[in-house]
């Protein structure tokens, strides 16, 4: 939990907050707005690309060398490396901005695939998966929420800091995200579950990694309900990844302020907390499927309230619904996936697991970019462009519902046994 604590800080003042925000502002200041929100889905897409590729060797490294705290470390520092580096980016150099936006985001979505491995080595019941899932990310909400309203504090008034101005302050804050990230994955380092095996060389390592990628590969597609749910996932959590990262890039795209959109997105972190607390002790009651379907008809709701809303009031209210379904959603895939995996290669699943996902970031930041690059030349009204392009989501929402509804989890259990 206090992994999910510190990991939060990137994910909300970097990734959904002040990334965007100053990349459009700062570092892609001289382009026009569907431009520069181009390069914003297409630098996403860079991510989501690497991270796909890699995910499942590196989980399968993890499994057989028995040393997750370690490989947790090295990719937690390249994204705590490249937090900090974005401070000395000079205004105009989107260039270097991207490049070191698309190293924090490997450092951050490979120590996540890690991190969620864990999940099975902490919890030995498959009843308690849910709650303490949902009890990370809440405390993610908690801790990403306290960090992001101070940095909030620090543009708004940077003379009572001792900031030159709201520039350095922003800049000030990717520097805080590092150390905040750094310092509280310490726990984790130091006493997270390990498991001692004999791992041999690095290239035996690797080697014996690709064979048991080949063989998990072939278990999963004879898996078919494992199999159902990962392309349900994969279509879903696209449309929720992309919300993540565009939400603010789209806001100021239709004219809302800096301030509303920074109120926003505190209005996600402090509310995701109890929300994903919740939607985690009513998935003990009523089963997890059934408050996934929850958590996509809120999505649903979503994509169509944004293409149409005008006031900066609406923008809260979607914030509202946002936090109390985002938290929830990526809680529940977690636990009800780690109980159809077989726990001793936990980390090696969730490569795959997060392959999906982040093939689902190509795809998802790929619409938009797509819709607005493409449409920009034929619409002359940029806002119309934007909200055609948010409810283009809708298909991934409705498409992961309906393949949700085919999963028999039953079935899986009976699968898992043959393994």
């Amino acid at each position: 939990m206090l992994y999910d604590w510190a990991n939060s800080a990137f994910a909300t003042t970097i990734m959904a907050g002040f990334f965007p925000i100053f990349f459009k502002s700062y570092w892609s200041a001289s382009d026009e707005v569907h431009v520069s929100t181009a390069k914003l889905a297409f630098s996403n897409s860079l991510v989501g690309i690497i991270i796909a590729l890699s995910a499942p060797v590196l989980g399968a490294m993890a499994d057989h060398s028995g040393k997750k705290n370690k490989f947790l470390f090295t990719f937690l520092m390249l994204g705590v490396g490249g937090c900090v580096a974005l401070f000395f980016v000079a205004k105009g150099d989107w260039r270097q901005a991207v490049l070191l936006y698309v190293l924090a985001s490997l450092g951050f979505f490979s120590a996540n695939n890690i991190y969620d491995s864990m999940l099975t080595d902490v919890v030995k019941s498959e009843k308690d998966y849910n709650r303490v899932s949902a009890g990370g990310y809440s405390m993610g909400y908690l801790g990403g929420g306290i960090l992001f309203a101070l940095n909030v504090a620090w543009t708004l008034w940077p003379s009572w800091f001792g900031f030159t101005g709201a520039a350095m302050a922003v800049r000030a804050s990717f520097i805080s995200v590092g150390l905040w990230w750094f310092l509280f994955a310490l726990p984790l380092l130091w006493y997270g579950p390990q498991k001692s095996k004999k791992s041999g060389s690095t290239l035996a390592l690797i080697q014996k990694s690709f064979r048991q990628i080949r063989h998990t590969f072939r278990e999963i597609r004879h898996m078919k309900v494992l199999f159902t749910f990962l392309l349900a996932y994969w279509l879903y959590i696209d449309g929720v990844d992309t919300v993540v990262r565009m939400a603010v890039d789209y806001g100021m795209s239709i004219g809302f302020t800096q301030i509303d959109l920074i109120t926003a997105l505190l209005v996600v972190q402090f509310l995701g907390f109890p929300f994903t607390w919740l939607v985690g002790y009513l998935a003990g009651k009523t089963g997890t499927r059934r408050m996934l379907y929850y958590t996509i008809f809120i999505y649903i709701i979503i994509c169509i309230w944004a293409s149409f809303m005008r006031s900066r009031y609406e923008f809260y209210g979607l914030a509202f619904l946002i936090a109390s379904a985002q938290g929830g959603i990526q809680s529940l895939s977690r636990s009800f996936f780690a109980g159809l995996i077989p726990p001793e290669k936990s980390a090696e699943y969730f490569g795959f697991y997060n392959m999906l996902g982040k093939f689902a970031v190509i795809f998802g930041p790929l619409l938009i970019g797509l819709c607005n690059f493409l449409l920009g030349y034929v619409i002359d009204d940029p806002q119309t462009v934007s909200r055609l392009s948010m409810a283009s989501l809708l298909v991934l929402f409705l498409g992961g519902a309906f393949t949700l509804s085919l999963v028999d989890e039953k079935k899986a259990h009976e699968e898992k046994k043959y393994l």
